[in-house]
């Protein structure tokens, strides 16, 4: 005899359930072993590949670089940046990884191999925005547009680079103490629209919420620092400043310079993330 349409549901719901309890129970037992020296199952290992290839191919733009990703200025700046920022995960010509990418899990994936299988503006993506659950972080709050393109440049021409020339350019440089900052223009004028939107991004990549809690941030329960729900409503900033918009700028940006000694670290705000910042906190209530 046939099911009838509303069993039928109420038995996928029931499976549903099921299937849900049962992971639930799974995750709560601590089965599941989360340490980096044992690899990932090959389901999962497939999941997060899939997930990352598929999410960079349908968020990263089509759109023409804005400089000459073969000018050989615009490599030699971006090797430069790669060096202080890249390879310590990412290995270069001839050189391994640090200690911390080579025991990373997943494994971060090859220089070259990325120049090689990776579109420009897909690089680019990826640089600037960061990928989850890799400990690959989001370069946008920390790098201008073009230092992000001079880094593509070089990675795209990195396959052909060998290591003697990646150590003679690099050791160049580093002595020169260029620092990749060839043809770079100035940021653009800080926009008060959206600022809110930005500025909870923004907290999330100068990682706030490990020291603070703060509503629409989802993190641990960090008990560090004054959790910042009521912000707005303080009369003053660490104690030493009137709460306004500019100090509020200004602590962001300079805390040890605000008050000497304090437990709130420089974190190398900008100016721009600085104002975003200000705007979500100020909305907290």
């Amino acid at each position: 005899m046939p099911r009838s349409p509303l069993s039928l549901v109420l038995w996928a719901v029931l499976l549903l359930g099921a299937g849900s309890s049962g992971l639930l129970a799974y995750i709560y037992s601590g089965v599941y072993d989360i340490s980096a020296t044992k690899q990932h199952t090959a389901l999962v290992y497939w999941i997060l590949s899939t997930a990352r290839c598929q999410s960079v191919q349908a968020h990263a733009s089509g759109s023409p670089p804005p400089l000459d990703l073969t000018s050989a200025d615009h490599i030699a700046s971006g090797l430069a940046l790669f060096e202080q920022h890249c390879r310590q995960c990412h290995g270069a010509p001839g050189i391994a990884p640090d200690a911390a990418g080579l025991g990373m899990n997943p494994s971060p994936p090859n220089f070259a191999q990325m120049g090689r299988d990776l579109e420009a503006s897909e690089l680019y993506w990826s640089i600037s925005n960061g990928i989850k659950l890799t400990g690959m972080p989001a370069w946008e709050h920390r790098l201008s547009e073009h230092e992000r393109w001079a880094i593509v440049a070089f990675l795209k021409s990195s396959p052909a680079v060998s290591p003697a020339e990646y150590l003679e350019q690099s050791s160049r440089l580093t002595s020169a103490g260029k620092r990749g900052t060839a043809d770079q223009t100035p940021d653009a004028p800080w926009q008060p629209e959206g600022a809110a939107q930005r500025g909870r991004a923004a907290i999330q990549q100068y990682a706030c919420s490990t020291c603070h809690v703060i509503p629409g941030i989802r993190g641990p329960d960090a008990q560090v620092g004054p959790a910042l729900r009521g912000i707005a409503e303080q009369l003053y900033l660490a104690g030493v400043l009137l709460n306004t918009p500019t100090h509020m700028v200004e602590w962001l940006r300079h805390p040890q310079m605000v008050k000497p000694l304090s437990a709130m670290p420089d974190l190398g705000v900008t100016e721009h993330d600085a104002r975003d910042i200000a705007a979500y906190l100020y909305m907290l209530h």
